[in-house]
């Protein structure tokens, strides 16, 4: 890289999530983008396996407006009152895709971006990520570190000439491997 060179991470996930994360090569571009992710105008869609009872239907489209609150260091995100004076909006889109014994494959399409917000809504749902100890799981994940959370699809405008985008990214190997039965039809 030349003196000048950029790399501008312009979204992030956890350390123990997969997928897809968008970098920018110039200062420009990552203002653009990043004013598109302030603006909710990126779309972005995850699949996470989760344990318990999914509350819905399969297929059925669920919609979650909570208000979070994360506290200092290493303590999970909660869900608290609208009024806590730190909490802030968290809204997500999920649905059920496949069930299977004690897991299920759902389908999360966040329309905020709150630190942990689909682990703790999930988390405080009754079904927790599978792997996600800190928010109430009890079946370990395949992979070391991580958990069944995985950044599958994000689709925004690029950032110079406006033309839609859309990146994909297929759930790792391991869970297929792990829980091939909820991969199926998929």
């Amino acid at each position: 890289l030349g003196h000048d060179a950029f790399v501008g991470v312009v979204s992030r996930l956890d350390a123990a999530v997969s997928g897809i994360v968008v970098f920018a090569k110039t200062q420009r571009s990552a203002a653009r983008l990043c004013d598109q992710f302030r603006d909710r105008t990126v779309e972005k869609l995850y699949q996470a396996i989760v344990t318990g009872r999914f509350p819905a239907a399969i297929g059925a489209w669920l919609e979650w407006t909570d208000s979070l609150e994360r506290p200092p260091g290493p303590k999970p995100t909660m869900i608290v009152s609208p009024a806590t004076k730190e909490a802030q909006e968290a809204t997500t889109r999920a649905r059920v895709m496949v069930r299977a014994g004690e897991v299920s494959l759902v389908e999360l399409a966040p329309l905020t971006g709150r630190r942990h917000q689909l682990r703790a809504q999930l988390g405080s749902r009754g079904c927790p990520i599978v792997g996600d100890r800190l928010y109430g799981s009890r079946l370990p994940f395949p992979i070391p570190g991580g958990i069944a959370l995985h950044a599958t699809q994000i689709a925004f405008e690029h950032p110079h000439h406006g033309t839609p985008l859309t990146f994909k990214s297929p759930c790792p190997e391991p869970w297929m491997d792990r829980f091939p039965y909820l991969f199926l039809e998929n």
